[in-house]
């Protein structure tokens, strides 16, 4: 159970954001998301467009058809995200 899931209960997007959180500065797939979350590939899809959106994540291609995704982390907003999570991750492991 992450960090985020602790606090604000288990949501797709938040298991997704996480994981993209964890793993930032390096680039991913759909299905590597899916596995890294044990989130379906059609769920992992339905939430990355808010993500994408909000210019949290970056989007990508490999070949024709992969879509690759990276943390954006020069967003503001991004940064806030990353951020917070260091800080709640630092105080749920002192509790």
């Amino acid at each position: 159970m992450g960090e985020l899931e602790k606090v604000f209960g288990r949501n797709a997007q938040l298991v997704v954001l996480e994981y993209l959180i964890k793993t930032r500065g390096t680039t991913t797939y759909l299905s590597g998301i899916a596995e890294g979350t044990g989130l379906s590939h059609s769920s992992v899809s339905r939430v990355m467009e808010p993500i994408i959106a909000q210019n949290i994540v970056k989007k990508g291609k490999m070949g024709k058809q992969i879509r690759t995704f990276t943390v954006n982390e020069e967003n503001e907003l991004a940064k806030l995200l990353i951020r917070f999570h260091e800080d709640l991750s630092k105080l749920l492991s002192s509790q």
